[in-house]
């Protein structure tokens, strides 16, 4: 199995999701009810990146360590942001947790 096939099995693992895998249709690479997931997986990723990151997560103390990443000339609702997968699971999926009475929103 190759390593890419491998980090969409794990991703959808940890989302509770579902990996849809190469449909030869244009897909997501993962599901959950709420989430459509595109899954890249890289040797390496850029220093910059990792390096932005490592500085808003000492930089959050309790908060949500986020990255920005901004197009010049392009328009703010367009930018990307970045988080760690961890965080994303602690914070936006615990939103997401189903209560008894009502329906899952994730």
């Amino acid at each position: 199995m190759t390593a890419w096939k491998r980090t969409e099995r794990a991703i959808a693992r940890r989302l509770n999701g579902k990996r849809l895998g190469a449909t030869g249709t244009a897909t997501p690479d993962v599901v959950t009810e709420r989430l459509a997931v595109e899954v890249k997986h890289r040797r390496e990723l850029p220093e910059w990146l990792k390096g932005a990151l490592a500085q808003a997560v000492n930089n959050a103390g309790d908060r949500l360590p986020l990255v920005v990443l901004h197009e010049a000339g392009q328009r703010h609702a367009d930018d990307l942001v970045v988080m760690r997968l961890a965080d994303f699971e602690q914070t936006i999926l615990q939103i997401c947790k189903p209560l008894a009475h009502q329906k899952r929103i994730c």
